[in-house]
């Protein structure tokens, strides 16, 4: 039981990591972020292996997810992501 309380708090990280990403990509657009860029916003300590990691997992389902295209080193947000922020009225 232990190790499904574990996993789930790791996805829910997962999913709030990769919040926080798009929302620093909408926020930026139309700039073009690369995923350097994205860790040295975002993370607390940007040479800390684990912080880079994670956020290049979050761009990484992000872009599976059909929400960021990458180009390169680039992370760019989807029409689809434009348009769901658009929606919500961000």
């Amino acid at each position: 039981m232990a190790e499904i309380d574990e996993k789930r708090g790791a996805d829910g990280d997962d999913a709030e990591l990769e919040a926080i990403v798009l929302r620093q990509l909408l926020l930026l657009h139309p700039a073009q972020l690369t995923v350097e860029e994205l860790v040295v916003d975002i993370a607390v300590e940007p040479e800390a292996f684990a912080e880079r990691d994670a956020i290049e997992r979050a761009v990484r389902d992000l872009a599976r997810a059909g929400l960021v295209h990458r180009s390169g080193e680039f992370a760019i947000p989807s029409r689809a992501a434009l348009r769901f922020d658009e929606l919500l009225g961000s």
